[in-house]
Parts: structure tokens; sequence; C-alpha cells
């Protein structure tokens, strides 16, 4: 497989803060704009790969990361992603890198560059020019594995990449077989209100916790590893704020409904993308309002029209139900239940409507499986037909 992303481990010793440092420079310039005092275009921070002083050798790859981004600043219209994959072992991150160079940016554009890497003298074989930065995976060793399991090293004849003893030779070069974009427009203004995904993260800190109790008392191991990163963000935020409000007979509860429903999301369109690989025209086409439009490229698809689909187009749920795993239950069962959830609970609470308690304690019950199967478990154990 070709490498189109890097991993990079950051290490605290050069600066206690360095996330936290290159996300207050990046979310400075998104106020800027907000205030109208800067340009869009310069919305981004620049992360350097600190040279070791241990290390006597140029880096053996480095024409092949410069060449990456080489090919990043190429695509203007983003349809690939690059992705810089960064990670101190308990948290990991997924940035956008729209240029890679080795020219030293401090000389031209210091504002874009966080301070330490200044005040603590450090060399960098390269820098990478970063767009926005989004949250995978916060306080979890184990989770951080996992997500980077989904990675393959090119230069490690397409293994998965290891935490432990398969982090030489930094930045990794990597494939993601499955395709997933992490900085699509279309989901950044549906799942995030077009807001940054450095910005929404920050104003949904302090998950990492019950994160870990989701996976471990609740949905298991494997069900919660099975599902994409942001779905499991979002269903933590949604149990947050149930947990928070559900002794409080006067709080609204639509926003439970609403979470659950962008997980739903996430991992339906994500499942749709990968069995469309190979399908034939006709399983591609699917009616989205006035207008029949193709599969993968009208992706992401809402709640409701996921369900339409399933429910209604007979060419794309015969191709679902044959390279999905429970691919039966899929196109049958679970598209009458999601049809129902869209109807009674999701539509009325994404419109601002109050829905009544026991509607969203019955859906956030069945979801996360509360006396019943959990629905989320189950759609996270579909996967492609190998």
């Amino acid at each position: 497989m070709l490498a189109r992303h890097l991993v990079t481990v950051w290490n605290p010793r050069y600066a206690s803060d360095a996330m936290e440092a290159h996300l207050r420079v990046l979310l400075d310039w998104d106020a800027r704009v907000t205030s109208g005092n800067a340009d869009v275009d310069d919305v981004y921070v620049w992360w350097g790969k600190v040279r070791s002083n241990q290390r006597q050798q140029p880096m053996p790859h480095l024409d092949a990361i410069v060449a990456l981004g080489a090919e990043a600043a190429d695509d203007p219209d983003e349809l690939r992603e690059t992705h810089l994959y960064l990670t101190d072992y308990r948290m990991l991150y997924v940035a956008n890198v729209t240029a890679i160079t080795a020219e030293d940016p401090r000389a031209c554009d210091a504002h874009h560059v966080p301070e330490y890497y200044t005040s603590s003298d450090l060399t960098c074989d390269c820098w990478f020019e970063i767009s926005d930065i989004r949250l995978l995976v916060r306080d979890d060793l184990d989770g951080v594995a996992a997500e980077l399991a989904r990675l393959r090293n090119t230069r490690y004849h397409d293994r998965p990449v290891s935490l432990y003893g398969g982090m030489l030779e930094l930045p990794l070069l990597v494939s993601r077989p499955d395709g997933r974009h992490f900085f699509d427009p279309r989901e950044q203004r549906q799942l995030a209100d077009d807001k940054l995904w450095a910005r929404f993260d920050a104003e949904q800190g302090g998950l990492g916790a019950l994160e870990v109790a989701l996976r471990e008392d609740h949905l298991g191991e494997i069900a919660w590893s099975a599902l994409d990163a942001t779905a499991r963000r979002f269903i933590a935020m949604a149990e947050r704020t149930f947990r928070d409000h559900r002794r409080d007979p006067a709080a609204d509860l639509a926003p439970v409904v609403v979470g659950y429903a962008k997980a739903l999301e996430i991992q339906l369109n994500g499942l749709i993308r990968t069995a469309m690989h190979g399908a034939a025209p006709a399983a591609t086409r699917v009616k989205l309002g006035a207008s029949t439009q193709l599969l993968p490229g009208a992706l992401p698809l809402t709640l409701g029209q996921i369900a339409f689909a399933l429910g209604g187009e007979p060419a794309f749920a015969d191709h679902i139900q044959k390279v999905l795993t429970d691919g039966n239950w899929l196109r049958g069962e679970f598209a009458v239940i999601l049809d129902a959830f869209v109807e009674e609970a999701r539509n009325p609470a994404s419109h601002g409507a109050s829905l009544p308690r026991e509607v969203v304690v019955r859906w956030r019950n069945r979801l996360l499986g509360v006396g019943h199967e959990s629905l989320v478990t189950r759609l996270a154990k579909v996967q492609r037909r190998s």
C-alpha cells in the first residue's frame, strides 16, 4: 500500500504542554478570523519534528516525507487528506497536513510557530503545516494502541502500527486501508457545527474517564474498539449530559439524542464508504431528496437518508447485505428501528424540540443496552466481509 499519512510521537521533555501550545496558536488564529482580523488561510500552525541530539545521521526517509507534503500542497480541493497522527502514548490526535518542508519556518513565519521551539533552542528535521487537529483518544493507552493498529507501516511490510517496538525511525510512513477522512467540510458542518475540530474538541473536555468506563463497563473492549473514534466521543458526550441531568426534571435531555444520533451517523457512513469499494453502479445510486446521487461521493448521509436507502433502494440494500457481516439485520430490522428513531427522537431533537424524558430514556437505554441488547454494540460489530 502507498504511504499517505505519518505517525510521530511528541516528547514531553521538550515541552510539558507541547500539544496545548500548538492548539493555542491554531485557535488564536481561528479567533482572529472570527473577529475579522485575519483571513481563513491564516489558520494553521507549524509542528516541528524535533531532531534528537543523540542522532548523528540525517533522517533516512526525509525525501519521502517532504514528497508527501508536496502532494498535500498540490491538492487544493482536498480530495485526499494527508494525516499526521500525534501521540504521547496516552493521547492520540490526527492533524490535517497542508504542507511539509525541511526549511525552518521561524525565519519567515514565526507567528505560526509555538514559542518553545525557540526558547528551548530546538532543531527540527522537518516541519508540518497543520490546518486543524482532531482528538481521537484521550488518556487511554489501550485505546491509542487499538486506534494506531488501523494504520499500516509501509516501511515495515505494511504491518499494523504497534506502540510496542514499532515506533522506530519517526515519523512513520503509513497507509490507512479504510480510507477514513477526518476533515471533510461536509462532515464538519454536520457534526461540529462548522467549527474547527480543534475548537469543537476544546469545548468538549473531560470525557476521558467516561470513555474508559463505557468501554470497560458497558459496551466491552471489542465493540468499543470497533467504533469510529469520533463516534465514541459523541456517545461519551451524550452519556455525560444524561448522567449529569437525569435527576433534574426540568433539564432538556434532547442533546442526549443528538449525541447518539451523530455517533450512529459517523459509524454508518463509515460502513457505507467501506461497502462501496467495488460496488456495481446500480448499488451506488441513492435518491436524496429530488435528485439521485452516487456513493461514496454523496457521503456523509444523514440518518434519515440512510434509513431511506436501506429500506427504499433495493440495489443498494442488496449490496450492503452481501458485503457486510450481519447485513440482513442491517437492511431489515435495524433499518426499521433507525427509521423510528429518526422520526420519534432524532428529528425533533435536531430541530430544537423539547423531547419527553421517557422518549429520551427509552432510546438511550436501547442504544446503550440498558435492559436490552445494545444497538450500538451490534452495529459496531458489523464490518466488511473478508
